[in-house]
């Protein structure tokens, strides 16, 4: 069976911890290399994970004529321009949401990528090939709950450490761009279509200078989508689909467990059926999916014009928390 030889630039825990075990589970999959800033920080990681090669510099992972494709979850200021080096390079790129810090930075990008229409670039939205919100869609488009209405999503966790990534506002920290991403990329998904305003309601740390808590509203015309993400509430994530006729509820929408079974409930007017998916790890289908695009010099599932088109949006919902009206795309 034919393999893809995988790169991964960073050591970072995300990577380490799921991502990278994930991915070594995969039928076309072959984690052959990891880079870290520093030798010593790359060799750990690698024997840690039985990664064969190990590379004190990403340059040097890049330079590995053997390597396919390269995996990056580099923090979010670092994506766009690793990407473009990788390209470069002539790697494949699996590249960690979001796919940049502004909607300009991710045309840019998308430009650059058209100079190599032979390699395949993707933002890592992994929850979108797990079989629950396959279920979902499956259900909507069949009419399952009527025409859909409205969407609510929340999304929070509590990190308030000063030396997190996350709480860092100058190479891309918040809520919005850690997990907001996510509320504004599932809308989009189940309208199939781009809202037409936005309005956003933020609340910034004094210290980080991080957008702490946002509330948005994304108006599609002829449905609406609304959410909270936090990174400074109790740890939560819930989905709810309403449409004419039903409601579909989506459990845990976002970081599915990989060692049980995930639920979803379907309501049809009173009737509640709960409907359990098999057990799978998303990150796992996400390697798979991009090595077989890459196998088969196919589309990848989600094309790198959605996530410039996710940024647009998400920047529109700061612009309108700022200016404290609705925003118009």
């Amino acid at each position: 069976m034919k393999k893809i030889h995988w790169g991964i630039l960073s050591t970072a825990k995300i990577g380490l911890e799921k991502v990278i075990p994930a991915m070594q589970q995969g039928k076309h999959c072959e984690m052959t290399a990891i880079a870290s800033r520093t030798q010593a920080s790359a060799r750990e990681a690698a024997k840690h994970l039985k990664i064969p090669k190990a590379y004190g510099s990403y340059e040097e992972l890049l330079d590995d004529t053997s390597i396919d494709a390269v995996y990056i979850p580099l923090p979010n200021h670092m994506h766009v321009p690793w990407t473009i080096k990788a390209l470069a390079a002539g790697k494949h790129v699996l590249c960690e949401k979001p796919i940049a810090l502004t909607a300009a930075e991710a045309k840019e990008l998308l430009k650059e990528t058209q100079k190599y229409p032979h390699l395949k670039v993707m933002e890592a939205f992994m929850y979108r090939h797990h079989p629950q919100w396959l279920r979902a869609l499956e259900l909507i488009n069949e009419g399952g709950i009527g025409t859909v209405k409205t969407v609510h999503s929340f999304f929070s966790y509590y990190n308030d450490d000063p030396e997190n990534i996350r709480n860092m506002a100058d190479i891309g920290g918040g809520g919005l761009m850690d997990i907001g991403c996510y509320c504004i990329s599932l809308a989009r998904l189940i309208f199939d279509t781009e809202p037409q305003r936005v309005m956003g309601k933020i609340e910034y740390d004094p210290e980080f200078k991080t957008d702490r808590h946002c509330s948005g509203i994304m108006d599609f015309g002829h449905g609406t989508s609304t959410f909270t993400c936090s990174t400074q509430l109790v740890p939560y994530q819930r989905v709810n689909i309403f449409g004419t006729k039903g409601r579909i509820e989506i459990e845990i929408p976002f970081n599915a467990p990989t060692d049980q079974p995930c639920r979803m409930l379907l309501q049809c007017n009173d009737k509640i059926e709960e409907i359990e998916l098999e057990i799978c790890n998303q990150y796992t289908l996400q390697g798979d999916l991009f090595s077989l695009a890459v196998l088969n010099d196919k589309k990848v599932p989600t094309p790198l014009e959605d996530a410039v088109a996710n940024m647009k949006v998400l920047e529109a919902i700061i612009q309108s928390a700022d200016k404290e009206s609705w925003s118009m795309l």
